[in-house]
């Protein structure tokens, strides 16, 4: 190894010529951009040039000291695959990579497998793979326009520097100079090199590319004679190897201050400056992310830091609803009503241990639904729903926007490689690929039809086992209530409602993060049963089928309290039984809301905090062994960055699906069921913050470094957040009109009220209205012993009518009431929505014109660079040459 002073110094770029390129070995790509960025940083006091260097780190490059470590393979020395192995490293040196091997200090029988890709290598499958790289300085302007917005931009600078600063911006002097992103960019083509911006040929493909490239290579080597016999992914899947990864730019730690010192690496910059819980205010540096991990991931912390940002007025509204409900609990006209009903006796709801109790015993539960269920509840879940559709429409533009600064623009997903599963499976019927025009395994349309139809079917079964689980829940249900209502202790006695809700929504999410388990099992099972040809495929096919199975797991038992609980109870002398033994559940005498809130607010902080435990706890348990086991070998001084990384946690199998997964999920507590808890969105607010520096950190210091991968969106998960907008405005809607006491109150006030005929204007309007919409019951009936009235929840004529117990006339003014609101609410809702999206257009206008301007200023620059190129060839032989194109 070299000194590390050595190392630094030949990081430095050279000074070349326009048409001359440095031909000094292949190493440090970003270290050196960072030196470059660290020009711009503001010497602190008392600090010496010596202290300002930037130093690379030895363990990054070959034992020569010069060749850059682009990629990691790890092998057993055990393995008994040394012939595919030996002929799979030999076609990658005939392809120009260059390998070397080092074993593992730790285990003498790990072997790593360091591979560097060369100029020229990375030149020709630059151009194969058509990456686009820079050329050119942007420009947008004439010359008029452009010193008129540079005075109208120096104005508002001078402007801004007078206002505060924004806390939530990162400091711009402690970020690297990211240049690409100012640059035109085109296809590379070695053939026209010269038209392309190289001072250093270390930092013109930066460490992502190179990665991308070695990928693209390894994916296409061949180990063994055949069309389907090649690939890392496969070498991976038999053993030949045990693990394929970048390597990380070096510690994510250092003993030296930041802000005196500078960052290590990228790294460091992104540990300091974005994992780091200090930051958790800050705005993410979303460039930095998408060069050190790529643009899917940088998409996916974009969409993630998006999502949080529009969960800040969704949180503010919903809280002042839920201040709106306290400061108006002891002024609501029906919990005065409730709280003072010293003399209505309600009929038992339970059949052996319950007593008559009297209505004002319910004064506590009545308040509390008050905060859920008042004025501003239809306000509210019309907001979300626009909030909704706000939400994922102007995540469109950032999108665009986002495509465009990483210049994604243009960039279509290259044809997939077929998966080796697949190919395995076909390889005995093939078809000419219509793309490509080469031979390729393919699957018959009757046995993709019937895989489709078992996986489907499958589904379904899980579907009902998860109905089956609720069923028994509500079973428990059904029998606690009967225990807690004799219970011994007065508390439980009293509060038995309460102490059935508790623990059947305690009951039910054990359940549910149980079969989240099995879900994930027989998600994957069904996935490779239906055999998709690619991994993109694989990936759409397996999110949709988790999505599904957790939705429902999650959803299932907050649709039957919403929309089941106390519907098909009976009245009192008639109550409808299960299996003829257990009496059907009835609502709190002050609604089933609360009920609802209870279930809503206990599986949804429940879940966030296990999640968040386990996606965190789990890596750092893990690698604290690890680090544990290594530091009690008394010979390992400093391990080597390629061992580091390999002792660290790989990438979820499925990459991002678990985590978009989760925040899905969220997204459909949020929005779905937001009119019976509107401190939902708040809660996913505070989650959210946590779960971005989660994540974070996790990504940084917890796991290997995944492949740069890149995308242009975030795949299917947009269409299932609109599918879970459109599902939101319909559920909402049936809330407020079954679920919620909102509509019978309103029926009351205009039909029934003290104000009939004159409006609704205020609280005096609800006066009688409990009374109104409690009906009466002859406890003689239920047979000697008994006598006297009691009272239950429903709109039934009374024991001395000519018809008694048949519905009343108000009863049919509240259902048609709610059917009418159901529609109107449904209509007005998805025409606002509408209108919006049309409103918004996918990509904003001035982001449009740049766009085609670009594409018109690259096709012009192109040619007055060729065209200069070729009078200057001309010029150096001294032939004659005109001012036109040759």
């Amino acid at each position: 190894m070299q000194p590390t002073s050595m190392i630094a110094e030949k990081l430095q770029p050279k000074n070349v010529g326009k048409d001359s390129y440095v031909e000094d070995s292949e190493h440090g790509t970003d270290e050196a951009q960072l030196i470059k960025a660290k020009v711009t940083i503001r010497k602190p006091e008392g600090m010496t040039k010596k202290e300002m260097k930037v130093t690379a780190t030895p363990s990054l490059f070959f034992k020569d000291g010069k060749k850059r470590i682009d990629y990691i393979l790890v092998y057993k020395k055990s393995s008994l695959q040394v012939e595919k192995r030996s002929t799979f490293e030999r076609n990658l040196r005939e392809e120009g990579l260059m390998l070397e091997r080092e074993q593992s200090i730790t285990n003498s029988d790990i072997m790593f497998v360091k591979i560097h890709c060369p100029w020229d290598t990375l030149c020709k499958y630059a151009e194969r793979m058509n990456i686009r790289m820079p050329f050119r300085k942007k420009c947008y302007y004439t010359d008029w326009k452009n010193r008129t917005l540079n005075s109208l931009y120096r104005k508002t600078i001078q402007l801004r520097s007078w206002l505060p600063k924004n806390p939530m911006q990162l400091d711009k002097e402690a970020l690297p100079d990211l240049e690409e992103t100012d640059c035109y960019t085109a296809p590379f083509s070695r053939a026209r090199m010269h038209h392309f911006t190289i001072t250093n040929k270390d930092t013109f493909f930066n460490n992502s590319t190179r990665s991308r490239i070695v990928h693209h290579v390894l994916q296409r080597t061949k180990y063994e004679d055949g069309k389907t016999k090649m690939g890392i992914n496969k070498l991976l899947n038999n053993g030949t190897y045990e693990a394929s990864f970048p390597p990380h730019e070096g510690s994510y730690q250092s003993r030296h201050p930041i802000k005196t010192h500078g960052a290590k690496n990228h790294r460091h910059l992104l540990y300091k400056r974005w994992a780091c819980w200090g930051m958790w205010y800050k705005y993410q540096p979303l460039d930095l992310i998408r060069r050190y991990f790529g643009e899917k991931i940088g998409l996916y912390f974009a969409w993630l830091g998006w999502y949080t940002g529009m969960l800040i007025p969704a949180a503010f509204v919903g809280l002042f609803v839920f201040l709106y409900g306290v400061f108006t609990m002891h002024s609501s006209q029906v919990s005065k009503e409730i709280c003072q009903a010293t003399e209505i006796l309600m009929c038992p709801m339970c059949e052996r241990s319950c007593m008559l109790q009297k209505l004002n015993e319910s004064c506590i539960y009545a308040k509390v639904t008050h905060l859920f269920d008042n004025g501003g509840t239809v306000f509210f879940a019309i907001f979300m729903a626009i909030w909704a559709t706000v939400f994922l429409e102007f995540w469109k533009r950032r999108r665009a926007v986002l495509t465009y600064d990483w210049d994604l623009i243009d960039w279509e997903e290259e044809e997939e490689n077929v998966r080796p599963q697949f190919e395995r499976k076909y390889a005995q019927v093939e078809r000419v690929n219509p793309i490509t025009g080469k031979p390729e395994p393919y699957q018959p349309f009757m046995d993709k039809l019937l895989r489709l139809m078992i996986s489907i079917l499958g589904i379904f079964l899980m579907i009902s086992l998860v109905l089956t689980t609720v069923f028994a829940v509500v079973v428990y249900r059904l029998v606690a209530m009967e225990h807690f209502a004799s219970f011994k202790w007065y508390f439980v006695k009293k509060y038995w409602q309460f102490a059935t809700s508790g623990t059947g929504v305690c009951i039910n999410f054990v359940i549910i993060m149980f079969l989240n388990v099995v879900y994930e099992k027989v998600a994957f099972f069904l996935t490779n049963l239906e055999q998709p040809r690619t991994e993109l495929e694989w990936e759409n096919s397996y999110a949709l089928k988790m999505f599904l199975f957790q939705f429902v797991n999650l959803n299932s038992s907050i649709f039957y309290i919403a929309f089941f609980l106390g519907r098909f109870s009976g009245r009192p002398g008639k109550y409808n039984k299960l299996f003829d033994r257990w009496r059907l559940e009835e609502c709190h005498p002050s609604g089933c809301l609360i009920d609802l809130c209870l279930q809503m607010s206990v599986i949804m902080v429940l879940k966030q905090t296990w999640n968040n435990f386990m996606e965190l706890g789990y890596p750092l348990f893990h690698n604290w062994w690890t680090q544990h086991k290594i530091k009690r070998n008394e010979q390992v001084l400093k391990l080597p960055q390629w061992e580091k990384d390999w002792n660290l946690q790989p990438m979820n199998l499925h990459g991002l699906i678990d985590e978009y997964l989760e925040m899905v999920l969220q997204f459909g507590f949020v929005t779905i069921f937001v009119a019976a808890f509107p401190l939902a969105p708040l809660l996913a607010l505070m989650n959210n913050i946590i779960e971005i520096r989660l994540d974070a950190y996790k990504f940084v210091t917890q796991w290997r470094r995944p492949l740069p991968a890149r995308a242009t969106n975030i795949g299917i998960w947009y269409g299932i957040l609109e599918g879970i907008g459109v599902l939101a405005v319909i559920t909402n809607a049936f809330v407020i009109a079954i679920t919620s006491d909102y509509i019978p109150r309103f029926v009351y006030a205009f039909r029934y009220g003290p104000c009939k005929g004159q409006g609704y204007s205020q609280e005096r309007c609800l006066k009688g209205y409990v009374n109104s919409s409690l009906s009466v019951f002859d406890l003689s009936e239920l047979g000697p012993g008994h006598s006297g009235y009691c009272r239950y929840r429903d709109y039934r004529a009374p024991p001395w009518s000519s018809n008694p117990y048949e519905l009343t006339l108000q009863f049919w003014h509240v259902l048609a009431a709610r059917l009418a609101f159901i529609i109107v609410f449904e209509h007005l809702v998805f025409g606002i929505k509408s209108f919006i999206a049309y409103l918004i257009p996918d990509m904003p206008k001035d982001l449009s014109d740049r766009v085609r301007r670009e594409k018109y200023l690259v096709q012009e620059m192109m040619y007055d660079a060729e065209l200069e190129h070729l009078q200057k060839q001309r010029k150096c032989h001294g032939k004659h040459y005109h001012q036109e194109w040759p």
